[in-house]
């Protein structure tokens, strides 16, 4: 984990600066800032450890319970952002249990390494940048000015002269009109119906037989023309490629994964649920009990080598609306030791939510019409007013928390952004009034704002 992404620098952030930064992006909900702000910091109070303690330490999981448009998912997003660390967002009701189709819970091993690989990957090839980068351009003027076979020195000194001259061409972007002839490598392997064929089959096996087959059948080049700008990124990016040590890259990839892997799990109250009296279900207790092993701590098989699951790190987020976390089996409760609750939001919090955080949605629409050469600018009494008729809404209809001030603000903006365009240089200030005259109809009709909003 590092702060780079925070820009505070190289150095590992402590939970008051990762609590700090999720504020500037979401209002409110503090005990789900802090525990997952403490979570992170264990993960580099865990590598300072002597290696044979280490191994004892197992991250404390969470479970953040709280309705809808609260701000977990939001919580989730930011903490990718800041993590700088392997991180996968999955919904646990696209899981069912082992023997019927559909997902294995073993998948959130594999899509995490692989979200890992890319990560590495990524690095690896910032590292080899100016090589690649280099080696690109001597491509490219090979393409602009092919090399002269050795004949007498004059004539080779002559075709340098010429090829330094154009590389100072390139250099300063004089070139730009060129276009030049790229090999591209495109895959050889048929078109096969895998699903078909694999039947039964674990999942993954499908990606498995892929990569097979792709190894056996020869890659097919074609020759592609591409601009000068085009065709530098597209060399640079083979040259990376070929200087990258996959090996090393899937090593380090599966090592981060164990060490630094954190999943979130969201809807987790979806298959929370005692055994079903109407016979097997599939997407409650069965997936529960398949999650077990993961959360706990196992050994799963991916393309990319085997991954301990015992370091990963998993949070886990649900509405609790119709079941609690108390529902959930025994054994998987006992994984989550942490529990936060979020509080629903009012208008107070809307109001923040409204003017605060970096983002926010005064701000972004205020943006989007500047684009357009409209000052667009909100009275804080309208924004006051805002706040009010989004949580009358959700009072009388259904309660989904901030994501109302998304539909409240599109219906309150509507003609404003159809006829941005045709008033350009204009100012426009959303005053109460203002606000009053586009939504009170539609606050005082229930009827309609369950349609409309």
């Amino acid at each position: 984990m590092t702060a780079e992404a925070a820009g505070i620098g190289a150095r590992p952030l402590v939970p008051r600066e990762i609590v700090s930064e999720l504020d500037r992006h979401i209002v409110g909900q503090a005990a789900a800032k802090r525990a997952v702000a403490i979570a992170l910091r264990n993960r580099w109070r865990r590598r300072q450890v002597a290696p044979e303690l280490r191994e004892e330490i197992a991250p404390k999981n969470i479970i953040m319970a709280g309705p809808t448009g609260v701000g977990k998912t939001e919580i989730a997003r930011r903490l990718a952002k800041l993590a700088q660390a392997p991180f996968l967002k999955v919904e646990a009701s696209k899981f069912t249990e082992v023997g019927y189709v559909g997902r294995d819970v073993e998948s959130i091993v594999r899509d995490l390494v692989e979200i890992a690989v890319h990560m590495v990957r990524a690095e690896e090839m910032e590292k080899v940048a100016d090589r690649a980068r280099a080696a690109a351009e001597e491509r490219l003027l090979d393409l602009l000015l092919p090399p002269v076979p050795p004949r007498a020195g004059e004539a080779d000194a002559g075709s340098r002269e010429t090829r330094e001259r154009l590389r100072l061409l390139l250099r300063e972007g004089k070139l730009a009109d060129r276009t030049v002839e790229v090999e591209v490598r495109e895959s050889a392997v048929p078109v096969i119906d895998l699903i078909g064929m694999t039947g039964g089959a674990p999942e993954g096996m499908e990606g498995n037989l892929q990569e097979m087959l792709s190894g056996l059948f020869p890659k097919k080049t074609r020759r592609k023309r591409m601009r000068v700008p085009e065709a530098l990124p597209f060399l640079e990016k083979e040259e990376a490629g070929r200087l990258v040590d996959m090996e090393r890259v899937k090593r380090l990839a599966v090592e981060r994964t164990e060490e630094s892997g954190i999943v979130f799990l969201d809807e987790i109250d979806k298959i929370a649920g005692r055994e079903s009296l109407s016979g097997p279900d599939v997407s409650r207790q069965g997936v529960q009990r398949d999650l077990l092993p993961i959360v706990e701590g196992s050994s799963v098989n991916t393309k990319h080598g085997v991954v301990r699951t015992d370091f990963i790190l998993f949070i886990a987020a649900g509405a609790f609306h119709v079941s609690k976390p108390s529902d959930l089996i025994p054994e998987l409760q006992g994984r989550f030791p942490i529990r936060v609750e979020l509080t629903s939001l009012g208008k107070e919090e809307f109001v923040r939510i409204l003017t605060e955080p970096h983002g926010a949605l005064t701000r972004q629409y205020e943006a989007m019409l500047a684009a357009e050469g409209v000052t667009l600018s909100f009275d804080p009494g309208a924004v006051e007013r805002i706040a009010e008729m989004a949580c009358e809404v959700n009072e009388r209809t259904e309660n989904i928390g901030a994501r109302r001030l998304h539909t409240v603000m599109e219906r309150l903006l509507d003609e404003l952004l159809f006829t941005a365009p045709d008033i350009g240089g204009q100012v426009v200030v959303i005053t109460r009034p203002y606000v009053e005259e586009r939504l009170a109809g539609i606050v005082r009709d229930a009827d309609l704002s369950r349609y409309i909003l």
